[in-house]
């Protein structure tokens, strides 16, 4: 035999109710007061150590970068290119050697 849906679901919201009833109960004028507002000084040690940090990373990629950019050899400096020349043959090409002597021509009919 199944139990009625409905006598389910009316226990089931009965037992909501009473929990949040409960719950309910426990809270008091005192919890809902809002917090005092903060007293003493507004930035932390620690928020104040964080910009610092964050402004010497800042400062030591700046030096890196003024570094690489202004010292003589550096990446961004070109290699130097050796002077243009002008157009020429400085020697004439070199026929390998043959071991067996000068080569033949052959004529064909």
């Amino acid at each position: 035999m199944k139990p009625n849906t409905e006598d389910r679901r009316f226990a089931t919201d009965a037992r909501i109710r009473a929990a949040l009833l409960a719950g309910g109960a426990l809270v008091t004028h005192a919890d809902l007061r809002r917090d005092p507002p903060p007293q003493g000084r507004a930035r932390g040690v620690r928020q104040l150590r964080g910009l610092a940090l964050a402004a010497l990373g800042v400062a030591a990629a700046v030096v890196v970068v003024c570094l690489l950019a202004l010292l003589p050899g550096g990446p961004l400096e070109p290699a130097p290119v050796p002077p243009a020349r002008t157009p020429g043959v400085d020697r004439a090409p070199t026929a390998p050697s043959s071991p067996s002597g000068p080569p033949r021509v052959i004529h064909t009919p």
